[in-house]
């Protein structure tokens, strides 16, 4: 297990009218880069997402879950589901798990009737919070979110700040890239994704 064992950052803050959530793009297997152009934020609808943290495939057979129960809700009820009910679902699943859990750590934002931000331990632990940070540089990125984080910013303003904590961290924490951070934007108007890269 302990060279199965991959690294990364993923960072979430809420801001006044809307979620950000960022990752690097690399992806390691023990010490070795096994890729550099890895997606670590997953889209579950068209406004809710999650980060991913610690076994893809765990992670993948998660997204494919809730994706499922987010359809089925849709359609037994004609209204989309929300973001905190997403993260109470999660929860559930994983804590059924827990005699075999899923080896991840998720954070899970989306904005539905609000900007909503929670955490998600392996167990099914849920934290809802302003910001956010897991991977193994989280360490690194909490310091920069506890210093940079002030209620009310902007999703600009959040932006900025959480790719400057996941580079932050990419420059100390050897399974954490910092040459590109992946950065997801949720409002109230849906979800972009762009790409941050720098040269060096």
């Amino acid at each position: 297990m302990e060279e199965k064992k991959t690294g990364t950052t993923t960072v979430g803050i809420k801001a006044r009218d809307g979620v950000v959530l960022a990752a690097d793009t690399q992806a390691s297997l023990g010490h070795m880069v096994e890729t550099l152009n890895i997606r670590k934020i997953v889209p579950i609808t068209d406004r809710i997402a999650i980060t991913t943290a610690g076994s893809v495939g765990d992670v993948q057979a998660l997204a494919r879950m809730l994706e499922a129960h987010a359809r089925y809700y849709q359609f037994t009820w004609g209204r989309p589901i929300t973001a905190k009910a997403m993260a109470h679902l999660l929860s559930n699943i994983l804590n059924e798990n827990k005699w075999f859990p899923y080896m991840v750590q998720i954070i899970i934002g989306g904005h539905v009737d609000e900007p909503t931000l929670a955490n998600l331990d392996p167990l099914g632990g849920l934290i809802f919070d302003d910001y956010t940070a897991t991977g193994s540089g989280s360490p690194f990125a909490i310091a920069v979110l506890e210093e940079g984080f002030e209620k009310n910013m902007s999703v600009e303003e959040a932006k900025e700040l959480a790719v400057r904590a996941v580079r932050t961290a990419g420059k100390r924490d050897v399974y954490t890239g910092d040459r590109k951070v992946q950065v997801v934007v949720i409002t109230g108007d849906g979800m972009r994704e762009e790409f941050v890269e720098f040269s060096e």
